[in-house]
């Protein structure tokens, strides 16, 4: 409707074409759902390409963000363990030091 086709929003709504769909829709699928005009079509297939990059761009960044939390979570884990390597020197230190006396 943004796209001022309106005209099309009941045969896609009849052959339940949802955002999903609306994706993996090319010219010829297109025509047979009854967008007839070339320019129409073409409008379609300008604003699908620029979605599938935009949700592509989208994919790529939430792939960043989750590597980026991935190397933040191991690095917190090297530092737990270090932490605990330290205490446990420590503490065993301490145990041969009160064994020595």
């Amino acid at each position: 409707m943004s796209l001022n086709l309106e005209q099309y929003v009941s045969e896609f709504s009849a052959q339940n074409i949802n955002g999903e769909h609306l994706l993996q829709l090319d010219g010829s699928k297109l025509k047979a759902l009854g967008m007839t005009s070339s320019q129409d079509r073409a409008v379609i297939k300008k604003k699908l390409k620029e979605m599938k990059a935009s949700l592509e761009k989208a994919r790529k960044a939430q792939e960043k963000m989750e590597k980026q939390r991935e190397k933040l979570r191991k690095k917190e884990q090297e530092q737990l363990q270090r932490k605990s390597k330290k205490t446990d020197k420590s503490s065993s230190d301490a145990t041969e030091g009160t064994n020595e006396q």
